[in-house]
C-alpha cells in the first residue's frame, strides 16, 4: 500500500496545478510543493518551509505563502517566516491572519517595538475585526514571548491605543491577567469604569468593588442604577442577581433573576437562594410559578417542586412530587427526600421502608445509600428510639468504614444524648483523618464550650474552622456565641449578625436575640426570636428566650 501513502500528495499537486494559470504549473510551483510535503512527512520543518516559500514566490496563491509562513514559524526559522509573511501580505493585502503571524514572529524575536506596531494595525477602529485577532495572537504567548506580549499591551495602553468601549477595555484587562500583569489589569478595569460610567457593566463592576470594600449601601445604589431587570441583557441580569446574593439580599437576587425567559438552571438558582433565605412568600410565589409552567414537568423539575413544597412545609405535596420522579437522574435524591417527607407526615414505617429500599438498591449512588442510613437514624431518634438510631449508624459504619459523614452524624446524636466523651471521640476520629474538616472542628469546639464550659479552650478549634469556611453561618454562630461568653460582646454581635445573614436558623436566632437583648436592643431581639420561631415553631430554646424576656 505504498501508493496510498503518496496519494494525498499527488491529489494535492493535481489540485494546485488545476487551480493555477498554465504559466504557473511548471516545476517552479508543483515540484517545491511536493518536496515540501515530503519534508513535512519526514519531520523536516525547516526544509519544508524553504520549499513552500519557493512555491509561494512562483505562485499568486496566498494560501501557499500562508502555509510557508506557518511552517517557518513552527520550525523557528525567522528569515523564511519574514519572507513568507511579506509575500502573503503582497498577495492578500490587509489579511488579518497575516498580521497575527507577523506579531507571532515579532514575539519570537523578542522585538516588542515591531510587535506593538503590528498590534496597532489590529487595534485600528477602522478594522473592527482586528481586535479579536489581536487578543488571540497575544493570548497564545507563553514563556519569554509572554514578557514581550506584556510590553506590547503596556505600550498600547500608554499610547492611548485602546478600544472605544468598556467591553474592549475589559477584554484587554482579561488578557493582561492571562499574561500575569495584574497591576495593568486592575488599572484597566478602574480606568475603564471611569471612562464609560454609563455602561451597565461599569455599574456592575463598581458595585462589586464597593461591596468588597464593605460599602454595601453604595453598592446597592450602583445596582439600582442598572434600571429595571427586565430591560437588562440576560448576562447582565444574571450578574446583577449574583451581586445582590453576595450582598446577602437573596430575595432581591431571586427577583432579579426571575425576569426574562427561565430555564432549569435559573429556576434552580432562584430556589436555592429563597430556600437559604427562608422567605415564605417569595418561596410560595416561585412554587406557584414553577408548578404553573405549561410544559410537562421533567424529572429534574419534579424534584425542584418537591424541594419547594418541602421548604413551605407542604409535606403531602412534597411527598407526591418526590414519588413522581422516575428512575434515572435525580431518583436517588427523590427517594431520600420522599422518606423525609413521609417521616414528617408521621408515617414512620413507610419512611423506613423507602429508606431500606434505597439502602439495598445496587444501582443507587453510594452517597445516597449512606445518607439513607443517616436519615433512618434521625427519624428513629425523633421517635425516641435512640438506641435503634445508633445501631443504624453502626451498621452503616460497618459498610462505609470511618466515613466522616457517618461519624459526624453519630457524634451529634451522642452529644444530644449526653454522651459527650463518645461524641468527642468520634469527632477526633474525623480530625485524625481530615484535620481541615471545618464541620468537625466546629462541632468539637462547640462541644468543649457548651458541655465542658471550656470557652477559651474551644476558641482555637472554632477560629480554625472559621478560617476554613468564613461564610458558614453555623461556624459564625459558634464563634460569636463563644465570644459572647468570653465577654467580647461587640465582636459577638458582629459575628452573630453575619451568621443570621448567612443562614436563617432557629439556634442562630436564639443566640443573636440574646446578645441583642444584653446590648439593650430589645425590640430587635424579639423580632429576631419571632423570625426564628417562624422557622421552627417548636424550638424550645427560642420559646424559653421569649418567655424569660417577656415584657
Amino acid at each position: 500500500m505504498i501508493w496510498s501513502k503518496s496519494r494525498p500528495i499527488a491529489v494535492l499537486a493535481l489540485a494546485l496545478a488545476g487551480a493555477m494559470p498554465a504559466a504557473a504549473r511548471p516545476a517552479d510551483v508543483l515540484e517545491p510543493v511536493m518536496a515540501g510535503e515530503f519534508a513535512l512527512q519526514a519531520g523536516d520543518f525547516a526544509q519544508a518551509a524553504g520549499h513552500y516559500l519557493r512555491a509561494a514566490e512562483g505562485s499568486r496563491d496566498p494560501g501557499l505563502a500562508e502555509r510557508a509562513a506557518r511552517i517557518a514559524l513552527l520550525a523557528g526559522q525567522p528569515e523564511p517566516a519574514a519572507a513568507a509573511i511579506a509575500r502573503w501580505r503582497e498577495l492578500s493585502p490587509g489579511s488579518l491572519p497575516a498580521a497575527a503571524a507577523a506579531i507571532q514572529l515579532a514575539l519570537d524575536l523578542g522585538d516588542a517595538e515591531r510587535a506593538t506596531a503590528e498590534a496597532a494595525i489590529l487595534m485600528d477602529p477602522a478594522v473592527p475585526a482586528g481586535f479579536p485577532v489581536l487578543l488571540s495572537a497575544l493570548g497564545d504567548a507563553r514563556d519569554t514571548r509572554a514578557s514581550v506580549a506584556r510590553k506590547v499591551l503596556r505600550s498600547l495602553y500608554e499610547s492611548n491605543q485602546m478600544p472605544a468601549s468598556l467591553g474592549g477595555w475589559l477584554a484587554v484587562a482579561g488578557l493582561a491577567r492571562r499574561l500575569e500583569d495584574r497591576p495593568l489589569a486592575e488599572r484597566l478595569v478602574v480606568e475603564g469604569i471611569e471612562r464609560f460610567p454609563d455602561d451597565p457593566r461599569a455599574l456592575l463592576l463598581e458595585a462589586a468593588r464597593l461591596r468588597e470594600q464593605g460599602l454595601d449601601e453604595a453598592a446597592r445604589e450602583q445596582l439600582a442604577g442598572l434600571g429595571a431587570p427586565a430591560d437588562l441583557a440576560p448576562e447582565l441580569r444574571r450578574s446583577a442577581a449574583r451581586q445582590y446574593a453576595l450582598l446577602g439580599d437573596r430575595v432581591a437576587a431571586a427577583a432579579t433573576l426571575g425576569h426574562g425567559p427561565q430555564d432549569e438552571e435559573s429556576l434552580r438558582q432562584r430556589a436555592r437562594w429563597l430556600i437559604a433565605d427562608g422567605d415564605r412568600k417569595a418561596l410560595g410565589d416561585l412554587y406557584a410559578e414553577v408548578a404553573g409552567l405549561a410544559d410537562a414537568p421533567t424529572p429534574e423539575r419534579r424534584l425542584l417542586l418537591g424541594l419547594l413544597a418541602e421548604s413551605l412545609l407542604r409535606w403531602p405535596e412534597a411527598e407526591a412530587w418526590y414519588a413522581s420522579v422516575p428512575r434515572g437522574p435525580g431518583h436517588d435524591q427523590a427517594m431520600l427526600r420522599r422518606a423525609g417527607a413521609e417521616g414528617r407526615l408521621g408515617r414512620l414505617d413507610e419512611a423506613l421502608a423507602t429508606l431500606h429500599e434505597l439502602q439495598v438498591d445496587q444501582a443507587a449512588d453510594g452517597e445516597y445509600i449512606r445518607d439513607a442510613y443517616v436519615l433512618e437514624a434521625e427519624l428513629l431518634e425523633r421517635r425516641g428510639r435512640g438506641e435503634d438510631a445508633l445501631a443504624s449508624l453502626g451498621r452503616a459504619l460497618d459498610i462505609f468504614e470511618n466515613d466522616p459523614a457517618l461519624l459526624y452524624a453519630r457524634a451529634m446524636m451522642q452529644e444530644r444524648a449526653g454522651a459527650i466523651d463518645a461524641s468527642l471521640a468520634d469527632l477526633q476520629r474525623i480530625l485524625d483523618q481530615h484535620p481541615d474538616s471545618h464541620q468537625a472542628l466546629n462541632a468539637y469546639g462547640y462541644a468543649l464550650a457548651v458541655h465542658r464550659g471550656a470557652w477559651a479552650d474551644a476558641l482555637p478549634y472554632l477560629e480554625r474552622a472559621l478560617a476554613l469556611a468564613p461564610d458558614s453561618g453555623a461556624i459564625l454562630d459558634s464563634v460569636g456565641w463563644v465570644h459572647f461568653k468570653l465577654g467580647r460582646r461587640d465582636s459577638a454581635l458582629r459575628l452573630l449578625r453575619q451568621a443570621w445573614a448567612a443562614r436563617r436558623d432557629p439556634e442562630i436566632a436564639a443566640h443573636l436575640g440574646e446578645v441583642l437583648w444584653q446590648a439593650g436592643e430589645r425590640a430587635e431581639a424579639r423580632k429576631v426570636w419571632r423570625a426564628g420561631l417562624r422557622l421552627d415553631p417548636d424550638n424550645p430554646t427560642l420559646r424559653q428566650a421569649l418567655e424569660s424576656h417577656a415584657p
